[in-house]
């Protein structure tokens, strides 16, 4: 299902030689038609008609109006249930691109070719498309397998460093929950850019696709990729509705200390573990601001996650370095404690 791409995309170009698609229509962003779509549309070698659907970009870009506005221009350009969806971007392209195909005339086929870090380790593989709902994060969307992922890691070359932390965020996760010796590899990165990250790219791509296959509905183990994602999820919501969006990494980093201190409150990991988990997180991301945010308006949005049941909040928290547990119930208080854990980081470091 995942093809690394060589120079010339040919993989792609065999791909689409050997199936009848009646059209292709590229779903881009601003960013990624700039400095992505020449690279493909250059090396792509069809017959098939296509047409470039553009969106802004960001994650406020990711909701039904969006998606109506994709139906509707498939619709009016005629789009059969046999036309391919290239999905050509970032998280919020194929989260989007995904779900409108998944969709659309009960759904069409798609492939995704990711473009960012974060997107090529995570959001591109698994299956899961969706858009947000208000602000409540990926609330609305199907489990649908793309075709294809096709992966040209040269991509990354293209990103601003603060998109490439962001992606960095899950590779750690990863790490953290499956597999000990990614997470040291990846701790030793002294310096984080597009030629240090190359090389682990697989081993994470590798880790999310082996916990899809043996859980593709994530009804027992893979909610283990939701660590670091329960608070995280809800902070990204919270700085989403207020207009001043965070990156989902930046989100997921500060989830991921926060839910690495309530494991070691929970007596999951030693407090050994616990120090050298988040104090390696912290070489990588900086102190992201919560202090507007009240334990009322976290908890509402925690309470709200699409992982619950039963109006109980299920944590994905891990049990040591490479290993998670999930359905995971904490107290309130032992949440709050954990959240204020983290806002005081910020004046241990002043």
């Amino acid at each position: 299902m995942i093809t690394i791409l060589n120079d010339n995309f040919s993989q792609l170009n065999d791909f689409l030689s050997t199936r009848s698609f009646s059209k292709i229509f590229i779903l881009v962003d601003e960013n990624t038609h700039e400095y992505c779509l020449p690279a493909l549309l250059g090396n792509l070698e069809t017959d098939l008609a296509f047409e470039i659907l553009e969106i802004e970009p960001g994650e406020e870009m990711k909701n039904i109006q969006t998606a109506n506005q994709l139906w509707e221009i498939l619709t009016e350009m005629q789009a059969d249930r046999k036309a391919l969806v290239i999905n050509l971007g970032g998280g919020v392209i194929t989260d989007m691109g995904g779900f409108v195909a998944s969709t659309y005339k009960r759904g069409v086929p798609f492939i995704n070719i990711p473009t960012t870090l974060l997107s090529m380790c995570d959001a591109s593989i698994g299956g899961k498309t969706g858009i947000d709902l208000m602000h409540y994060k990926n609330m609305v969307g199907t489990f649908t397998f793309p075709e294809q992922i096709f992966v040209y890691p040269k991509f990354l070359e293209t990103l601003p460093y603060k998109e490439l932390r962001s992606g960095f965020a899950e590779m750690l996760k990863h790490g953290l929950i499956a597999d000990k010796k990614h997470w040291e590899n990846l701790i030793n990165i002294s310096k984080l850019d597009a030629d240090a990250v190359v090389p682990h790219i697989e081993t994470s791509m590798e880790i999310k696709q082996d916990v899809v296959q043996q859980d593709f509905q994530e009804k027992n183990i893979r909610k283990t990729l939701n660590f670091g994602h329960t608070i995280g999820h809800a902070i990204e919501s919270l700085c989403l509705s207020q207009g001043n969006p965070v990156l989902h990494g930046e989100a997921v980093a500060m989830g991921m200390i926060t839910e690495t201190h309530l494991s070691f409150a929970e007596g999951l990991i030693s407090e050994e573990d616990c120090t050298i988990i988040i104090e390696n997180i912290q070489k990588y991301y900086p102190y992201l601001d919560i202090s507007d945010f009240k334990d009322e308006d976290i908890f509402e949005l925690l309470i709200n996650d699409k992982k619950n049941t039963d109006n109980k909040i299920n944590f994905s928290l891990i049990s040591g370095i490479g290993s998670c547990t999930f359905d995971y119930q904490c107290s309130k208080k032992g949440i709050a404690s954990s959240i204020e854990f983290y806002r005081k980081l910020n004046d241990a470091s002043m």
